[in-house]
């Protein structure tokens, strides 16, 4: 057996279908954002589809999941087993806080949010490094702060190893290892309009993908 340990975030796959997406193509606000590609096009349609029903997809696309762990294994059918460090339970406190969920608005891309993600993600990209400081020390509010002014609030989440966006997704819900339960709080945020996403190579967990959040943009 093949068991894949992430210090970050493991991420596993599970796909939405064609027939679903067709069926909720109100969520694909990013299908006409020409600077992303195909799979920061689909982290911001599952993001969405989340958002506007989050009781839906924890019973859909989480809850599921629940049989394949084997203690604080996840032996996920056709993909590589992976190693937590909570085990079922984390996946069965996200279902129970999903299920109280209310909806949030949708998330709509924006260039400037996408410019700062494209920054952090190239940055580790070279340094291998992983967390929210890049190389030259700057902070989340320093990358935003280049490109335009944010409004109400701002956050970051970051993937590391993903190989799908409902990878991405639903490990950042379960939040597995995170105490704070702080990308699923960012998930759920309803203040949050805007998203940037840059999803690209790393030298450890050889793919990587962050999402910045923010209530909305506006340029300098």
């Amino acid at each position: 057996m093949k068991v894949l340990i992430l210090t970050v975030l493991c991420l596993f796959n599970l796909s939405t279908t064609a027939n679903e997406k067709s069926k909720n193509s109100k969520h694909n606000t990013a299908a006409n954002a020409s600077y992303l590609s195909a799979l920061e096009k689909e982290v911001i349609y599952e993001i969405n589809l989340f958002r506007s029903n989050p009781p839906d997809y924890a019973e859909k696309y989480i809850a599921p999941l629940a049989k394949h762990y084997e203690r604080k294994i996840l032996h996920y059918p056709g993909d590589k087993s992976i190693m937590t460090q909570e085990g079922v339970s984390a996946l069965h406190e996200c279902v129970r806080v999903l299920k109280k969920a209310s909806s949030a608005p949708l998330l709509y891309p924006d260039t400037r949010l996408t410019k700062a993600a494209n920054d952090h993600q190239t940055d580790q990209s070279k340094t291998g490094k992983t967390g929210h400081t890049g190389k030259d020390r700057s902070n989340l509010k320093d990358r935003i702060e280049r490109y335009g002014k944010w409004q109400v609030r701002i956050a970051e989440n970051i993937a590391y190893g993903n190989t799908s966006a409902q990878q991405i997704v639903v490990f950042l819900l379960i939040d597995d290892g995170v105490k704070s339960r702080g990308h699923r709080t960012n998930l759920l945020h309803p203040d949050f309009k805007s998203i940037g996403v840059a999803c690209g190579s790393h030298p450890k967990y050889n793919t990587m993908c962050v999402m910045d959040f923010a209530g909305g943009m506006s340029n300098n």
